[in-house]
């Protein structure tokens, strides 16, 4: 596939809104350990992953130190999680596909969780073909996990092949109708591939699931823009700065702006 940076700016806003999902995994975490008989085990588990939230520095020593006492696959979760919300997304994809491997018989729920978040390390590592090999080891166990072929479905897209991140994203819908975000990445495949309408039809349906989708008015913005609609496209990117300030999406939002108004002047 070969790596590479993501070249294109939905996705570019995408993969870094993906960075607040790599966490998502903490709840059901600790929820899962939860129901192990270990209940100190589980509580130490859950109090680790959610200190990462606020303190991923302590949260990485605790771990460390929870490793070296014979905290095993709970406190190896917990260092590797916590190295990639520090941003050592390589080390932490090496220590997430490793963990991965060779988990516990009773931490064995836990390897396509960790499987996708190995991938999205490898990903935000710019490490495009090992981010696809990951995710596409685990979708030959769980083909129609929507969470794992939403994240392929970035990585071929960051590689340029919108034909591949189309068909993932409409198996994902397909699996996850109501899903507001699947739609509007689908809209953006369908765009780089010049099928505007399919596109918009896309995004108008994600927007009447979730009118509170920041993405749903960027990407909308572009396709109205690229409609000649200069007006309509304004209104949408400010109605997603105003929705998610201070995001990615808002900073793609920003600059689009700045082009538009280059062009008008």
């Amino acid at each position: 596939m070969g790596a590479g940076k993501a070249k294109h700016g939905q996705w570019v806003s995408t993969a870094a809104a993906a960075v607040g999902a790599l966490l998502l995994g903490i709840g059901w975490a600790g929820a899962a350990l939860a129901q192990s008989d270990d209940r100190d085990q589980a509580a130490r588990y859950a109090a680790c992953m959610d200190l990462i939230e606020d303190d991923p520095d302590q949260a990485l020593e605790q771990a460390q130190t929870w490793a070296d006492l014979g905290g095993g696959d709970p406190a190896r979760h917990c260092a590797a999680v916590a190295l990639l919300r520090l941003g050592h997304h390589a080390v932490a994809g090496q220590e997430l596909e490793a963990l991965a491997a060779s988990l516990e018989q009773g931490f064995a729920f836990l390897q396509i969780p960790i499987l996708i978040q190995a991938g999205q390390a490898w990903f935000l590592a710019e490490d495009l073909d090992r981010a696809y090999a990951v995710q596409t080891v685990a979708l030959a166990r769980e083909p129609n996990n929507v969470d794992l072929l939403v994240d392929r479905s970035m990585t071929t897209a960051a590689a340029g092949n919108f034909e591949a991140a189309l068909s993932d994203l409409t198996r994902a819908q397909a699996n996850a109708p109501q899903r507001a975000d699947v739609l509007v990445l689908r809209a953006s495949a369908w765009r780089y591939l010049d099928r505007q309408p399919e596109a918009l039809a896309d995004v108008e349906r994600a927007l009447a699931l979730d009118p509170g989708n920041a993405e749903g008015y960027l990407e909308r913005g572009n396709l109205r823009r690229l409609a000649g609609d200069a007006a309509g496209a304004r209104e949408d990117w400010l109605e997603a700065i105003n929705l998610a300030p201070a995001t990615p999406t808002a900073a793609a939002a920003q600059a689009n702006l700045a082009r538009l108004d280059v062009k008008v002047e």
